[in-house]
């Protein structure tokens, strides 16, 4: 009776060692905003366009957008760095001034991630601006139990937030008139 509880023990710690080793990736967050010195009309109506993200952000040269801002809207964005991305548009709220979109097809030369999806919000900032929210989930481009420094969680949480941090900074220079 021994030798079987001791086999069946070492089995389960087996188990549960490839289990702990096999978990896989963990979701990723980017959570970035700007208080900028404009009404929160003001900067919506530079945002509020899905497809002309590139008329905001300058990580980007290019955005071509179909479908407008209805459901199911996609635009392709174009980075400065090389390489295009398609985004599609899950959600949209003129009224709340917010938008929920999502990477269609990962190509993940040009960002390092796997997927995402990221929100946009304009709400009242300080001194009658404006605060601007954009967040974003993903999990990193290398989604492997080891993957390669470029393709790792860091590397994707690096990309993302130089992104969305280049791109408010675009946002608040743009609104503000500078």
């Amino acid at each position: 009776m021994r030798p079987l509880r001791f086999l069946v023990t070492s089995i389960s710690l087996l188990m549960l060692a490839f289990a702990a080793q096999a978990h896989g990736p963990t979701p990723q967050k980017v959570d970035e905003s700007i208080d900028i010195a404009a009404p929160p009309e003001k900067v919506w109506s530079i945002i509020k366009d899905f497809g002309n993200i590139a008329d905001w952000n300058p990580a980007l040269t290019k955005s071509v957008g179909t479908g407008g801002n209805d459901a199911n809207a996609s635009r392709v964005i174009t980075f400065k760095s090389g390489g295009e991305l398609q985004e599609g548009l899950d959600y949209y709220s003129d009224k709340e001034m917010n938008y929920l979109y999502r990477l269609s097809k990962e190509k993940i030369d040009v960002l390092p991630v796997s997927s995402y999806t990221s929100e946009i919000t304009v709400k009242p900032g300080p001194n009658g601006g404006s605060t601007v929210k954009w967040m974003g989930r993903f999990y990193r481009a290398d989604t492997g139990n080891e993957p390669a420094p470029d393709k790792n969680d860091a590397a994707a949480v690096k990309a993302m937030k130089n992104y969305f941090t280049t791109g408010l900074q675009g946002l608040k220079a743009k609104a503000e008139g500078k």
